[in-house]
């Protein structure tokens, strides 16, 4: 494609996109395949393999060392000349992946520090520079079309290389004049056109570094239709736009694109029912190889039961490999995956194509399930193998046709139901396998487990209405609820439609299967609130007053003991584009014009601490030194004016703040300017 063709349609999209409603999140046969999988490789590779984690004396570095170490961009380049991979072999790489029963592949195409893994006619800074001079991206992508596996890409957002991005880190000594983001978003483009055009059908565009202000929704959105665009059936994740709140990596709101959100370094607590998500994680201590970091190797055992957790709560995990700069896995990354493939060899259909677990809590492990027909597959993940041969089920209103052991499948297991339970006699006495022991159980129909209600609303308080929805995991029980106090029996109303409120009530709610109680009563107090009264002011100007502060801090400090170096109004609260703000403090005074009544929810992030107030009281809190992290608080306002605060302070490092509110349970919008005055 003619270059000067390809950024005349990459600026047509992004102006069409700038006013483009949001696009809902999609859900269907693009993703089958992805949640067929459960299980994937990730592999973070590129010029800071050379280094090996290792600068300066220091020998803890990964893919960050570029900013981390503090090297200037003219000294990274010189690791292009001592790239040189003769030992990467694509099909060792792909067939490694499978025997593990991992079913795509995601790389680096391009990391932070720029450089590209690819032959791309947009840039010298590629592997064409290095001794090999071989496309990697299209040797991995052949060799997983050779041997049945998805081949994804990650691509980098941030660009610590390129003269047009910014902002520059808060260390450099690069000048940033003369540099054009918008023509760095052109390349940006063009780079992902490459990719999404010269390799074939792609899985998955694996986006990351957008979390800098210089990234916003309206590029999100763009750089997401561009990927359909190109490849209408290829999945993007939740970080090509703005949504993701920390590591948590789930969007913070609807309106953002993006088809699956991307935790990182953790597992969600619970399930989310209905949401599509991937947890990634390292083996060790770094993405990036790093030579001196042996020691810090989960065992295979942790990797598989964390393999097992994801899938239970209805996720895939994407486990990490840093490859050598000569192109291999290293010794002990090889020897995890062989090891979690040799168990996959026998318990893999309790991982390809399950389903979250019915159970809320299993005392003894985790579940996945599968649906066939009338029947229901739960497969019983082991973790403490009971030493008395008894496993108790808990709360199960099905028939069982049958149990057995995946791992001796001719090993007969007698189901027992008692008092609601089901007991299973097991045999031998001690675990077939000292990681996860599976068995298969088989349901008829869908399953029924008796669990409590759960009483969901947006707040525990109420100005005129509130809508509250109970809700359990089971659509065969029967949830009664009342509303005065008392006790629900059968004879109370049966939940069917949410329940509106209008006053002070308090919520009680009980499973019942069959005419009978299956679970206990669980209860949820709902106050009815006046709201905050609006104040009044002789005179007001549009915005608020913004002041900035330097210092070191490791929390938020107390600024009545600062002095600002600077104040100005802003009609905004948030991070203007420019170099990376560090050791540097902001606070936003004013007052906020609410249009009506009602009950408002607020949402702050921020890299590193900040504190929201209203009325002088603190609605949210999180101070400290963190990632980008998001935290909601909820307010009864009057219409009108309401005094507000927002304090935000960063050390070191990547630096963002944002502040998005909604009114009694509607989507979370930036505040617009003509709701700030001071």
């Amino acid at each position: 494609m003619c270059r000067r063709l390809l950024l005349l349609i990459i600026t047509t999209l992004l102006v069409s996109c700038q006013t483009s409603a949001p696009a809902k999140q999609e859900a269907n046969s693009r993703l089958d395949w992805w949640r067929e999988a459960r299980f994937g490789l990730f592999l973070h590779w590129g010029l800071y393999a050379v280094p090996a984690g290792e600068w300066g004396g220091n020998t803890n570095y990964g893919e960050w060392i570029l900013t981390s170490a503090q090297i200037p961009v003219a000294t990274y380049e010189g690791f292009v000349p001592q790239f040189n991979p003769v030992d990467f072999d694509a099909d060792a790489w792909v067939l490694a992946a499978k025997s593990a029963g991992m079913k795509y592949i995601v790389i680096t195409t391009k990391h932070h520090d720029g450089f590209a893994l690819f032959d791309s006619a947009l840039s010298d800074y590629d592997i064409m520079a290095t001794p090999f001079q071989r496309d990697i991206m299209k040797e991995l992508a052949e060799a997983c079309a050779r041997h049945g596996l998805k081949i994804c890409w990650y691509h980098s957002i941030m660009d610590w290389h390129h003269p047009d991005y910014l902002p520059r880190r808060g260390w450099e000594d690069r000048s940033a004049e003369g540099a054009d983001y918008d023509r760095y978003v052109k390349y940006l483009f063009a780079q992902v056109t490459e990719l999404l055009t010269n390799y074939g059908p792609i899985g998955v565009m694996w986006f990351d570094g957008e979390w800098e202000g210089t990234w916003n929704h309206a590029y999100g959105q763009a750089l997401y239709d561009l990927c359909r665009e190109l490849q209408p059936d290829v999945i993007v994740n939740n970080r090509v736009d703005k949504g993701r709140g920390g590591m948590a990596g789930m969007n913070t709101g609807p309106g953002f694109a993006g088809d699956f959100g991307t935790p990182e370094q953790e597992i969600p607590a619970t399930g989310m029912a209905g949401v599509d998500w991937e947890s990634c994680m390292t083996m060790n201590n770094h993405w990036g190889y790093n030579k001196n970091n042996d020691a810090g190797y989960k065992s295979s055992s942790e990797l598989i039961r964390k393999l097992v957790e994801t899938s239970s709560k209805g996720g895939n995990f994407l486990l990490n490999v840093g490859p050598t700069a000569a192109g291999t896995f290293p010794q002990l990354s090889l020897e995890r995956l062989q090891s979690i493939g040799a168990w996959m060899d026998i318990n893999g259909e309790a991982i390809h194509g399950t389903s979250a677990s019915p159970f809320a809590f299993l005392p003894w492990g985790r579940c996945t399930m599968k649906r066939e027909g009338d029947l229901t597959q739960l497969y019983l993940h082991v973790f403490e193998w009971p030493q008395d041969g008894r496993l108790v089920v808990p709360g199960i209103g099905n028939r069982v046709t049958h149990a057995q052991l995946l791992a001796d499948p001719t090993r007969k297991i007698a189901p027992l139901p008692v008092h609601g339970d089901l007991v299973l006699r097991l045999l031998p006495t001690e675990a077939p396998d000292e990681s996860v022991s599976v068995i298969k159980l088989t349901l008829q129909g869908a399953p029924v487990i008796f669990a409590a209600p759960t009483i969901e609303a947006i707040s525990e308080q109420l100005v005129d209405e509130l809508e509250v929805r109970l809700a359990v995991t089971s659509e065969d029980l029967a949830i009664h609820f009342t509303l005065d106090g008392s006790a629900p029996t059968i004879s109370s109303p049966r939940y069917r439609t949410p329940l509106l409120l209008n006053q002070s009530t308090t919520v009680q709610a009980q499973c019942f299967f069959n005419g009978k109680s299956v679970s206990g009563v669980v209860t949820r107090r709902f106050e009815k609130v006046e709201p905050r009264a609006a104040v009044q002011i002789f005179s007001r100007r549009p915005g608020l007053q913004l002041s900035v502060y330097s210092g070191d801090w490791n929390d938020l400090p107390d600024f009545g003991k600062l002095v600002a170096r600077d104040s100005s109004s802003v009609d905004s609260i948030g991070l203007p584009s420019g170099p990376s703000k560090e050791n540097e403090a902001r606070v936003f005074d004013g007052f906020l014009d609410v249009p009506a009544d009602g009950l408002y929810t607020f949402q702050l992030s921020s890299d590193d601490g900040s504190r929201l107030l209203v009325h002088g009281e603190p609605i949210i809190e999180h101070g400290g030194l963190h990632g980008t992290t998001a935290k909601l608080g909820t307010m009864a306002l009057a219409q009108g004016l309401h005094p507000m605060r927002v304090e935000w302070f960063n050390k070191t490092g990547s630096a963002t703040l944002e502040l998005t509110m909604g009114h009694n349970g509607s989507a979370l919008t930036t505040i617009p300017a003509s709701w700030l005055a001071h």
